[in-house]
């Protein structure tokens, strides 16, 4: 693979953070006053088709009234900060069971929601001005996402490949992270990170006498006392996830890792497969033993391992990577990342597979059944909302596949286009992008974009 496709110039990598116990204490936090006029905004800009949490309180209603009822829900929010109380029925969630979903959807109550978006703007601001999260930590973060976290990663591992070394990755599965965070543990950690003691009252209120009922076909159960997890259905809930998960990247040792919410990716490379494997072993189990301080529980099952081994001769028996407890993890020659389906000679043709036959070709059969029926510019606003979100997701990552792959998909753009203007099939109508423009694309001056995306202006 073309050394082109990195990022050039590459950025220089930042300094591995300090260690826990040597990091500077940040400033201190306080909550400060929520503003009337942002309140209002907020208000007025709910969605008034959400269903009302369990005390009933319509988003219609809140979203018309807001001009009268926005000065004094400003003076409840403040009033909670200066307490450290939340009223208890903004605590209350409800969750609407349907036996055919895998998980059930918690309703919280729509004022609860308003006021953890101000909570959380304060929280977030405070974190990224000082810089308190993880370099290599994507989830949730403003300028980060699926496709950044991926880039960087790959680009770490096309780099090794591109020196003749092996590289080996574990991508690590959690059974129920966001479920199994422990109050007390976070707690800590926004201690740690220079949270007040009002502020950290406030958040011990917040954890504290939360339930759950759940809601069928208009039945309305008990309510069950919640006594672990970050929320469901918060709007807090993904900051104080990347908060507790935070300092886990500083197990890594010789290896790299990046975060994602609940996906970690675990990698190294070197000219020796059996130091690389040794190595990542130790890495490996760092990271086990720092999950288990958070009480956060390995899916070993499903947890896997893979060979990046696009140059080299493939091991006939490699080395296995063990858990704690004991188990081998599986080797795969495919894995699904944040969305991608990585093969171990990053060929993208396991991805393309997909996104050619079980996603586009359906719908694409869809539209053309009933063309007919479609006007000129809602045939156009099919396309945009079905299928160019598919193609369009993470291609700046399969676009270096061969040219023979990638003119599967390009039979795909012809077709969208031919369902649209009813053009005839030409030659590839979206040629295929070198692979340096292909990055150049996807990379960023903004500041707010992940260091590994940033490059400088020529």
């Amino acid at each position: 693979m073309p050394s082109t496709w990195l990022l050039q110039p590459r950025p220089t990598a930042p300094p591995p953070p300090p260690p826990a116990a040597t990091r500077p204490r940040l400033p201190s936090f306080s909550f400060t006053q929520i503003q009337i006029a942002d309140v209002l905004k907020e208000l007025q800009n709910l969605d008034p088709y959400k269903s009302a949490g369990l005390d009933n309180l319509d988003h219609l209603f809140l979203k018309l009234s807001a001009a009268i009822v926005a000065t004094p829900i400003t003076s409840l929010f403040n009033l909670s900060f200066i307490s450290s109380e939340i009223p208890k029925d903004w605590i209350a969630a409800a969750d609407t069971l349907d036996p055919n979903c895998y998980r059930p959807i918690s309703i919280l109550p729509c004022l609860s929601k308003v006021f953890e978006s101000h909570v959380n703007k304060q929280i977030t601001d405070h974190l990224e001005s000082h810089h308190t999260f993880s370099a290599v930590q994507s989830g949730f973060r403003a300028g980060h996402g699926c496709t950044s976290a991926t880039l960087k990663v790959l680009n770490d591992i096309i780099t090794a490949i591109d020196k003749r070394q092996y590289c080996a990755a574990v991508f690590i599965d959690l059974s129920k992270a966001f479920d199994s965070v422990n109050h007390h543990i976070l707690i800590g950690r926004l201690s740690s990170l220079g949270f007040s003691n009002d502020c950290l009252a406030w958040f011990t209120n917040y954890f504290a006498d939360r339930v759950q009922c759940v809601n069928s076909e208009g039945m309305l159960s008990g309510p069950l006392a919640v006594s672990m997890e970050v929320p469901q259905g918060s709007i807090l809930r993904p900051t104080l996830f990347s908060v507790y998960i935070n300092d886990v990247a500083l197990a890594a040792g010789d290896s790299l890792i990046h975060l994602y919410a609940g996906d970690t990716i675990l990698y190294t490379s070197g000219p020796s497969l059996d130091t690389v494997l040794s190595n990542l072993q130790t890495s490996f189990n760092a990271i086990q033993r720092s999950f288990r301080g958070l009480q956060l529980i390995l899916n070993a099952s499903k947890t896997k391992c893979m060979l990046f081994i696009r140059s080299l001769p493939a091991p006939a028996r490699p080395t296995s990577i063990t858990t704690l407890d004991g188990s081998d993890l599986e080797y795969v020659d495919i894995y699904k990342y944040l969305g991608v389906w990585l093969d171990c000679k990053l060929s993208f043709q396991i991805h393309i597979k997909h996104l050619q036959s079980s996603k586009i070709k359906s719908r694409v059969g869809f539209l053309f059944r009933y063309k007919a029926s479609f006007t000129h510019a809602a045939k156009l606003t099919l396309v945009k909302l079905t299928i160019l979100p598919i193609l369009d997701f993470s291609d700046v990552i399969y676009k270096i596949a061969s040219n023979t792959l990638l003119s599967k998909l390009d039979a795909v753009y012809q077709s969208a286009i031919h369902f649209v203007t009813k053009a005839p099939y030409h030659p590839p109508l979206r040629p295929v992008c070198s692979n340096r423009l292909a990055l150049a694309t996807y990379s960023s001056p903004d500041p707010l974009a992940p260091g590994h995306l940033q490059v400088h202006a020529r």
